[in-house]
């Protein structure tokens, strides 16, 4: 069960959250969430056709040229530097980036408070910036940022 899916009982208030009256974002294409500390470049099974053919090569070589065995499907291999093997002065593969990409900054981990949210406005400059999301389109991202039936 995703955030904001549990059914509430009569008299049970709405859970609140920091991002309530919703917050604002609009990704610069900066390379910051694609560069620096090393991490987990998850790609859903669903993902991988689409992205093979943006790239006009088969789902096979897109596998073994870029990524590598993660859980289910595979991740995105990194340059030594920490950057995503598909980031060089912007995101080659933006338009069919993988969800954990399309998601971000609307992650739990970073959701989970405003101290985090907070943080991580301190290194994504289009925090703050751009339209402003919803409560409903927050909680949203939050649960598609997750691999899970259907996902992959």
């Amino acid at each position: 069960m995703s955030i904001g899916s549990m059914p509430l009982g009569k008299g049970v208030a709405e859970p609140r959250y920091f991002f309530d009256a919703g917050l604002y974002f609009e990704c610069q294409r900066c390379g910051a969430c694609c560069t620096g500390e090393p991490g987990t470049i998850y790609v859903a099974v669903d993902e991988i056709e689409s992205i093979a053919e943006y790239l006009d090569i088969s789902a096979g070589d897109l596998k073994t040229r870029y990524g590598y065995p993660y859980r289910d499907s595979i991740s995105f291999r990194e340059e030594a530097d920490g950057r995503c093997c598909f980031y060089d002065n912007g995101c080659r593969i933006y338009p069919v980036r993988p969800r954990q990409c399309r998601t971000y900054p609307f992650w739990f981990d970073i959701m989970r408070s405003e101290k985090r949210w907070r943080k991580a406005a301190r290194q994504c400059p289009g925090i703050g910036k751009g339209r402003l999301f919803s409560r409903e389109e927050i909680l949203a991202r939050i649960a598609d940022s997750y691999p899970g039936p259907g996902k992959g």
